[in-house]
């Protein structure tokens, strides 16, 4: 399922957006990556093996300047919030809706200067079953 790909390329896309977000955790240096939360679930189950489920992930942003960190968050959680279509290049899913379950704080900073800003969401998706 490209489902998480498809949602960090649209991060990518939005306009004016300064990094880059990546798949996975936050590096040494300034990064803004995207990554699963637990409690993800499947909410219904049919007889074709398509399941509805919600899954959970979190946008980590890690910079030396909180004002970079909280104007890039912000901007990525408006984007989200109105984001209506997501397309499966591979068609093993279907968009349903994403909701904004924390929108940007603070979650450390380190004493080197590093801020870690968060932000969460949670997406509902059709996940088609694979062919054999």
């Amino acid at each position: 399922m490209d489902f998480v790909d498809r949602l960090c390329d649209r991060i990518n896309e939005i306009p004016g957006l300064p990094v880059t977000c990546k798949l996975g955790y936050l590096g040494t240096e300034e990064s803004l990556v995207l990554y699963p939360l637990p409690g993800s679930r499947i909410t219904a189950k049919y007889m074709d093996g398509t399941s509805d489920q919600q899954l959970n992930y979190e946008i980590a942003m890690k910079s030396k300047l909180q004002s970079k960190i909280s104007s890039v968050l912000w901007l990525v959680q408006n984007e989200l919030e109105a984001l209506e279509e997501l397309e499966s290049q591979d068609g093993s899913f279907e968009f349903d809706e994403l909701v904004i379950t924390n929108k940007p704080f603070i979650n450390q900073i380190d004493d080197q200067g590093w801020f870690v800003f968060l932000l969460d969401v949670q997406a509902n998706i059709t996940v088609f079953k694979e062919d054999e």
